[in-house]
């Protein structure tokens, strides 16, 4: 690949953290001004579960980083990738579990707030992670297919 392209996919990773850790920041800025004397003490479900959610998200994007640089070092075809395949599949089985566990709550906040966008958003946030993951685990069996393909072909004389 092209050192552009390599510099292209990087700051896309990079760009796709930036909003996460934006709405973190504010996120915590908001609970601290409502309680200033009690931070965490009044924090709701639903903030839990997206701050648990942003865990798993900033992994992925880590691992993701990390497979594109061993696409830039010519080292694709290595268990390292297959290792960093492996953790991005699982952070988005991951988020996807923590946004199921959280779909009731996101049911009643829509609810409270007459916003059923809410619920909509949240399923989106599933069904992405879902695909990631499910992608994830395609290029992970994939890659241990060339890795394997790689290896006999090294063995025939």
């Amino acid at each position: 690949m092209s050192r552009f392209t390599i510099l292209f996919l990087k700051m896309t990773v990079i760009l796709m953290g930036l909003p996460a850790i934006a709405v973190c920041v504010f996120a915590v800025f908001a609970l601290i001004r409502d309680n200033p004397d009690q931070f965490p003490g009044k924090m709701q479900v639903s903030d839990i579960g997206f701050f648990t959610a942003v865990i798993p998200y900033f992994i992925a994007l880590y691992k993701a980083f990390q497979l594109i640089s061993y696409i830039d070092k010519r080292t694709a075809f290595s268990e390292l990738s297959v290792r960093a395949l492996k953790k991005i599949k699982y952070c988005g089985f991951s988020i996807s579990l923590i946004f199921v566990a959280m779909e009731p709550v996101l049911y009643v906040m829509a609810k409270q707030e007459d916003a059923p966008g809410i619920i909509v958003l949240g399923l989106v946030v599933i069904f992405a992670s879902c695909v990631i993951a499910i992608f994830g685990a395609l290029l992970e069996r994939l890659l241990q297919n060339v890795i394997h393909l790689r290896s006999e072909n090294e063995l025939t004389v």
